[in-house]
């Protein structure tokens, strides 16, 4: 039975990184979308502090805490539906997990925006351009939250869809 559950696991890991993979273009694409609107460029140069929220002006201030924030709460949207459907195949009632898996979010959600602008700023006094570091930190905290995230989805989604 053992050797039956540590191929399933190992399915379902693989499964969950390409719905990882989708999630990370669904941030990616709205990050760089985002970055490029003009009423979120309009907000460069307005420093934004709140909480663990710290997007100096030089990391790109509120117009990247918006950008950045609505782009992982996107990916992070598509990852919940995907992964509990196609991924692990539950039917867990969503009016339980949901509000779960939103908590998690906003955990990791605050941690990545506490760490994005942190990275941004180190890469930018680096000498790396704005875009590169967007990027840079993007993919550090998307690498973050999916090896987080593998081990709650596994808990939450548990029940399976009956047959």
């Amino acid at each position: 039975m053992e050797k039956i559950t540590g191929k399933k696991t190992l399915w379902q890991f693989i499964k969950f990184i390409f719905v990882s993979l989708l999630a990370t273009i669904v941030q990616f694409a709205s990050v760089n979308i985002l970055y490029l609107m003009p009423f979120i460029k309009a907000l460069y140069d307005v420093p934004f502090s709140w909480f663990v929220f710290d997007y100096p002006a030089s990391s790109k201030g509120l117009g990247m805490f918006i950008a950045f924030n609505t782009a992982n709460i996107l990916a992070q949207i598509v990852a919940f539906f995907v992964n509990r459907d196609k991924t692990f195949g539950s039917s867990a009632n969503i009016a339980v997990t949901l509000p779960i898996y939103i908590v998690f979010t906003i955990a990791l959600i605050c941690f990545s925006a506490w760490l994005a602008p942190a990275l941004q700023t180190w890469f930018i006094s680096m000498g790396l351009s704005g875009t590169v570091s967007i990027n840079i930190s993007t993919a550090v905290c998307s690498a973050v939250q999916f090896f987080l995230y593998f081990p709650v989805d596994k808990i939450l989604f548990r029940e399976k869809k009956s047959k």
